[in-house]
C-alpha cells in the first residue's frame, strides 16, 4: 500500500462527513463486469470498480511469531527480507500476475487466468515457492539460523477490484474484495500445519488445472470442507539445489 504522506493536512469532521456521503452515494452501476481481464490500475477511480475472475495465491510462514524466541531483530529482518524478496521475484516472473502484496510475513498475488492452462501456471508458482524454501532453508542452516516452514493456499473465483484511500493524499491502494482472496488466505493459514501438506487448493482450482497437476494433489478435509493438498516442487530448481546446496 502506498503510505507516503505527501502533504500536511488538517482533519475536519465536516469534510469527512461529506466524503463519506460522496462515497456511499455512488451508483452501483459504476462497478463493471470485466470477466477474465484485469484492468490497469489507472482505470480505477475512487468511485468505480471492476468484477473480474482471478486466481489468488498466498504464502505465509508457519508459526512466524516463534522465530522471535531464538533470534535478534536484525537476524529476523534478514530472514524475512530473504523470504519476501524471493516470493515476490517468483510471482513477478509471470505475466499473468497482475498484483503482488506483502502483509507482514505473507506474500500474495492475483493472477489473470481465463483458461485452464493459466490456472495451472499458478500451481507452477506454488511449486517454485516450495523449491525456493528448500534453498532458503539450506542457507539459513549454514548460518545456524532457524529454518522456516510455509503454507501455500490457492483459490480461483470472482473478485471486485476497487481503489481505496483518500483522494489527493497520495495514500491509496487497490483492494481485492471477494471470497476468492479470503479463501486463498484461509487455505495458506491451514496448509503446512497439523499434518497438512504445504500446498492447499480449493475444489475450484482442482477442477481447473491440467490432469498432470491433479495427479499431484490428494483430497482432504479442512473444517469439514473438501480441499486438495500436495507438496510438489519445481524440477529445475531441485536439480540446482542438489548441485549447489551441499
Amino acid at each position: 500500500m502506498e503510505s507516503k504522506k505527501e502533504n500536511t493536512y488538517i482533519y475536519k469532521v465536516e469534510d469527512s462527513a461529506n466524503r463519506m456521503d460522496e462515497i456511499l452515494d455512488t451508483d452501483d452501476d459504476d462497478y463493471e463486469d470485466n470477466e477474465n481481464t484485469i484492468p490497469a490500475r489507472d482505470k480505477l477511480t475512487y468511485k468505480n470498480g471492476y468484477y473480474v475472475d482471478v486466481t489468488a495465491i498466498f504464502i505465509d510462514i508457519v508459526d512466524s511469531s516463534k522465530l522471535t524466541d531464538g533470534h535478534r531483530r536484525p537476524t529476523l529482518a534478514k530472514m524475512y527480507r530473504a523470504f519476501l524478496s524471493e516470493c515476490v521475484a517468483i510471482m513477478n516472473s509471470y505475466d499473468a500476475c497482475k498484483e503482488i502484496n506483502i502483509n507482514g510475513d505473507c506474500v500474495w498475488g492475483v493472477f489473470e487466468t481465463p483458461k485452464k492452462v493459466d490456472v495451472d501456471k499458478v500451481t507452477d508458482v506454488a511449486a517454485k515457492l516450495y523449491s525456493m524454501i528448500n534453498i532458503l532453508n539450506f542457507k539459513l542452516r549454514k548460518r545456524k539460523y532457524e529454518e522456516i516452514a510455509v503454507g501455500i493456499g490457492i483459490d480461483d473465483g470472482r473478485a471486485l477490484m476497487v481503489k481505496a484511500g483518500y483522494s489527493g493524499s497520495g495514500i491509496n491502494d487497490v483492494i481485492w474484495m471477494g471470497d476468492v482472496v479470503n479463501s486463498a488466505c484461509h487455505l495458506a493459514n491451514k496448509a503446512g500445519r497439523n499434518g497438512r501438506k504445504t500446498i492447499l487448493v480449493s475444489n475450484c482450482v482442482y477442477n481447473n488445472v491440467l490432469e498432470k497437476t491433479q495427479k499431484m494433489l490428494s483430497s482432504c478435509k479442512v473444517d469439514g470442507i473438501t480441499y486438495y493438498e500436495g507438496s510438489f516442487s519445481w524440477v529445475e530448481m531441485d536439480e540446482w539445489y542438489q548441485k549447489n546446496c551441499k
